[in-house]
């Protein structure tokens, strides 16, 4: 579906059918992303949670109202991971700011949010929510938070679905990169780089009437 969509914007009208039998003749096979798997978060620790805020609130109607943040491993030859933090706009999918570093701590997932506000300069009001990660809960980060008035949120213990948009988003990561394990650090980071830029822009979202992020956000009114 994606491809057929893809070639309509590019003056190439043709069903999914006939991009899935030019494929077939071709010896190609488009990448399925895998189903979601939920997976626990580490949160065993005493810097306090904040209650999940999605529970009660509607599906955002624009931008800027809801963030939901995580952080995922990067397989590294010989060093093991890599990991990256990342922020997504809940409404138009666009990833709004993300670090990669050799290590989890807080300082990741601070660069990260403030390349978020630099990006966007949000009002107040929003929602930020991630899962329970000590990360997320940690003293500098909530300050952060707090100074750029925005709201707190995090999933319930142990349900990973309250997060499921970002596991979503790092499974279609891991699928579309085909990720096994990059050779270096920045080999990891030139192509997480290319494709988060892909990603944000010329990558057709199914959940946006097949537009990127970008374009579905140029077609919201201000």
């Amino acid at each position: 579906r994606r491809i057929a969509a893809d070639m309509k914007l590019q003056g190439f009208p043709i069903g999914r059918e006939r991009a899935a039998k030019l494929l077939q003749i071709a010896g190609l096979s488009a990448i399925q992303p895998k189903s979601f798997k939920p997976r626990t978060t580490e949160s065993r620790h005493t810097l306090g949670y904040n209650a999940n805020l999605l529970l009660e609130q509607p599906e955002p109607i624009g931008i800027n109202e809801l963030w939901v943040g995580d952080i995922t491993y990067i397989p590294i030859v010989r060093k093991g991971f890599a990991y990256m933090a990342t922020l997504m706009d809940r409404f138009s999918r666009r990833i709004i700011g993300w670090s990669v570093a050799m290590d989890m701590t807080e300082g990741l997932v601070i660069e990260t949010l403030q390349k978020a506000i630099r990006n966007r300069q949000p009002g107040g009001s929003l929602i930020h929510h991630t899962d329970r990660g000590g990360q997320y809960a940690g003293k500098k980060y909530r300050a952060i938070i707090e100074r750029s008035s925005m709201r707190q949120s995090m999933s319930r213990a142990g349900d990973c679905y309250d997060n499921a948009f970002m596991e979503s988003c790092f499974g279609t990561i891991k699928t579309e990169l085909q990720m096994t394990e990059y050779e270096s650090y920045r080999e990891a980071l030139k192509e997480l780089t290319e494709f988060i830029h892909y990603y944000n822009t010329s990558r057709l979202h199914s959940s946006l009437g097949y537009l990127s992020p970008s374009r579905f956000e140029a077609t919201v009114p201000c």
